[in-house]
């Protein structure tokens, strides 16, 4: 295994985590939150869903999904086209409501493309400098990995939401 067909694997790994996560759910449940400032279930697969579409953009070169194909449009939130929901506030994040569909939908594009992208690379691709403003500077690979571990975490973050709900709601 090369390290492209390593990072294909680790992306699709992201897939069967969200759709579990989301699968099932109505608005009410994916806005549930843990308390007040908490991260919803919704929130957090539309920011790892955004986080992937900007990051792999920029490095392919591509424009994002969420604009290009009428994605900000459809989920209609109160934000510039640009945001991805670094820095948001609970009311922010509150704000994200989105239907199953959507989420899953939008998801699914974002990694089909994401896919796509990392099996037109070659291993030497991921020594390329993508962003000369940290020391050192950031090549793909470590870009790729980054946006990797952000996708598996709040996957996980979402996952975990979901079973605390769904325990409270059985008791």
């Amino acid at each position: 295994m090369n390290a492209i067909d390593t990072f294909v694997e680790g992306f699709s790994r992201v897939e069967p985590i969200v759709r579990a996560v989301v699968e099932g759910l109505n608005a009410d449940q994916l806005a549930f939150r843990l308390d007040d400032e908490a991260n919803t279930i919704g929130w957090l697969v539309w920011h790892l869903s955004r986080v992937q579409d900007d990051h792999i953009a920029d490095v392919s070169g591509d424009e994002q999904l969420w604009t290009a194909k009428g994605w900000a449009e459809r989920f209609a939130l109160p934000f510039t086209p640009d945001a991805t929901g670094y820095d948001q506030t609970p009311d922010e994040v509150s704000s994200v409501r989105a239907s199953e569909d959507d989420l899953l939908d939008y998801f699914e594009e974002v990694h089909t493309h994401t896919v796509s992208y990392l099996r037109s690379l070659a291993d030497s691709d991921l020594d390329r400098v993508v962003d000369n403003s940290f020391v050192p500077a950031v090549t793909l690979g470590v870009r790729l990995m980054s946006v990797l571990a952000d996708e598996l975490q709040h996957a996980g973050q979402a996952a975990f939401v979901r079973g605390a709900m769904l325990r409270d709601d059985e008791q």
